[in-house]
């Protein structure tokens, strides 16, 4: 909701201190046809958002997203509120027919939602061998794979910088 935007805005810097995810996070919430935005509450107080962004595999016609950002409250972490509203956004994501999601993250984090490395789909831009197996996807419908090439996102995340160390 509108009514959320400064409760997102606050969220993400108490959440990660040292990187700078706001204008990131502006910019897709400028993009609502090309997005999925969620917030998870506590007694009205939005204390998650997570933001999938709709895209595709270079010719292949399967829609599929990516998962990024995702943000918990310092004080609400390890209570399972990323976990509702990422597996809220599957069940979304399912129902408007989007068959695969891609997350660049921590594996033993993600590992949780079904993640694992992906090594056919590529993101927009190489990453630094150390983080091979960060790059990750799921299914949600099925089991059908979407091909393989590089990952064909909207233009907000071009950007070499949310790709790199």
């Amino acid at each position: 909701m509108p009514t959320d935007s400064a409760a997102i805005e606050s969220l993400y810097p108490d959440a990660f201190p040292d990187e700078d995810l706001l204008p990131l996070v502006r910019d897709l919430l400028q993009e609502p046809s090309a997005m999925l935005s969620l917030v998870g509450t506590i007694e009205a107080k939005v204390v998650g958002h997570v933001i999938f962004t709709k895209c595709h595999v270079a010719d292949d016609a399967a829609t599929v997203a990516l998962l990024a950002p995702l943000a918990v409250s310092p004080a609400w972490q390890k209570q399972g509120i990323g976990s509702a509203i990422v597996r809220d956004g599957f069940r979304r994501l399912a129902d408007a027919g989007v068959s695969h999601v891609y997350v660049l993250g921590d594996p033993g984090y993600y590992a949780r939602f079904g993640f694992k490395p992906e090594y056919r789909v590529m993101p927009p831009y190489e990453l630094p061998r150390e983080w091979a197996d960060a790059w990750q996807s799921r299914s949600l419908i099925g089991a059908a794979d979407t091909g393989s090439g590089k990952l064909t996102l909207p233009r907000v995340w071009h950007q070499p910088a949310l790709w790199a160390p």
